[in-house]
């Protein structure tokens, strides 16, 4: 009997059963967090990938890459210089990418789960996962010419289209905590609550303000990098301009889940945006590497010329915009959000669906709950153009938002990547002064 059920949820189109020991779910819950691990499960081959020695390793297994181990008899086929390092990573976020891309492209208005596209959305998981297999093997076969460079392309606007996203979800997350916060501390321990939120709001403001001297210290100098000067001054005071305008009365008046909160982690986020963005300078001396900077030793013993394209997908930004995405993208997959404009930016309208009671089958087993049949509680199509974007993000960060040269092979930092960080920062910045000020001046409107 189990063995039918199962095989309904990886085959069919009736909702997946949970183990007895998990809570009952919603169907839109359940459907978002398995796309969500689709991309964790090809962000984490990417990384096995790009990890130094990798093809040291596979050109040891007998028979396997092309130059490695050989059997008599037995031809090498694989190009191993393909399968490991930037080159598999492209190939790895490209397939991603069209696998989102086509899911977008058919789930475009479905308004319903009885819209017949959205049983293709809530099932058929077994064959979902064949079609990413099928395009990923195929991405491996595209020759080499200019596809990495194209992409590279791609992937600088996809990830700046990302950096908004998550800077969205990050708005919507402040929000979220502060609210709950706010009503824990009306109904009980008044103290206790308020007391949590100033420290964390003091603690996300100390941050910033370290990282702020540490970027003037190590990434500026005084008579060069005029760019990071600028960079750090002008984020500075967007953040301080942001902070204060939060707490003004009349926005207080208009919005008042607004304040230092939500105002202390978008400034912690956005210097981190401007440290990732000055670490892409190819200009060594305004960019010095982590393990100078650790290490003490001279930008020039720590950054040898004779080795500009190595990439090393472990340095210290990379693993902190790592750690951001996967919050992020599972923040993405549980949010319950009662913040309308968010709700408007990310294209969900989690109030919509039916809420609908604990199921459970025949058997015994929990069922996800349909809570769409009313009208879906997000947009399908958006989802899955954000998990795009969020592959092509994934893609620059592994390889430090370096673009490869076709001629030399190798990898190198440029200036394009740099603005596209400290633009989405600014723009970003914009965005949230906008949630501020948008509902004091246009009062008619309701923005709750």
């Amino acid at each position: 009997m189990h063995y039918n059920s199962h095989a309904s949820c990886l085959c069919g189109s009736a909702p997946c059963l949970l183990c007895g020991c998990c809570p009952s779910s919603n169907n839109s819950t359940v459907t978002r967090l398995v796309f969500s691990f689709f991309l964790l499960l090809g962000t984490l081959v990417s990384v096995i990938m790009i990890l130094p020695g990798m093809e040291t390793q596979l050109r040891k297994i007998p028979g396997f890459c092309q130059g490695g181990t050989t059997i008599p008899g037995i031809e090498n086929h694989v190009n191993c210089d393909v399968i490991v390092g930037y080159k598999s990573v492209y190939r790895m976020c490209f397939a991603m990418a069209c696998f989102f891309f086509l899911f977008s492209a058919i789930m475009i208005r479905v308004k319903s789960s009885k819209d017949p596209r959205a049983t293709l959305q809530n099932g058929f998981w077994f064959f979902k996962f064949l079609i990413l297999v099928g395009i990923t093997v195929g991405a491996f076969f595209i020759p080499d010419g200019t596809f990495h460079d194209v992409w590279f392309y791609f992937g600088i606007v996809g990830s700046f289209m990302f950096i908004l996203i998550q800077l969205i979800l990050l708005i919507d997350f402040a929000h979220s905590w502060n609210e709950v916060w706010v009503r824990n501390a009306e109904e009980g321990n008044s103290k206790c609550w308020f007391s949590g939120l100033l420290f964390f709001t003091v603690l996300h403001y100390a941050l910033a303000f370290a990282a702020v001297v540490l970027l003037y210290l190590y990434y500026t100098k005084p008579d060069n990098c005029a760019e990071h000067k600028f960079f750090i001054s002008s984020n500075l005071i967007l953040c301080v301009i942001i902070s204060v305008v939060s707490i003004l009365p009349k926005v207080q008046d208009a919005s008042p889940q607004s304040g230092l909160l939500q105002s202390s982690i978008i400034t912690l986020y956005t210097m981190y945006v401007t440290w990732s963005a000055m670490t892409n300078n190819p200009n060594r001396e305004c960019n010095p590497s982590l393990l100078s900077l650790v290490s003490n030793i001279s930008t020039t013993e720590a950054m040898p010329t004779s080795s500009p394209g190595m990439v090393q997908w472990w340095d210290a930004q990379g693993i902190v915009g790592l750690v951001i995405f996967l919050f992020c993208t599972f923040y993405a997959s549980i949010r319950s959000s009662s913040n309308a404009q968010v709700n408007r930016l990310m294209q969900t309208e989690e109030g919509k669906g039916t809420v609908g009671g604990e199921e459970v089958g025949e058997d015994g087993l929990r069922r996800v709950v349909d809570n769409e049949e009313d009208g879906v509680t997000y947009n399908y199509s958006f989802f899955h153009f954000h998990l795009l974007l969020a592959s092509l993000y994934i893609m620059m960060t592994l390889t430090n938002w370096y673009k490869p040269d076709i001629t030399t092979q190798a990898m190198q930092s440029t200036m394009p990547a740099v603005w596209v960080k400290i633009s989405s920062s600014w723009l970003g910045l914009g965005l949230y002064l906008w949630t501020l000020v948008a509902p004091v001046i246009f009062l008619n409107r309701d923005f709750n």
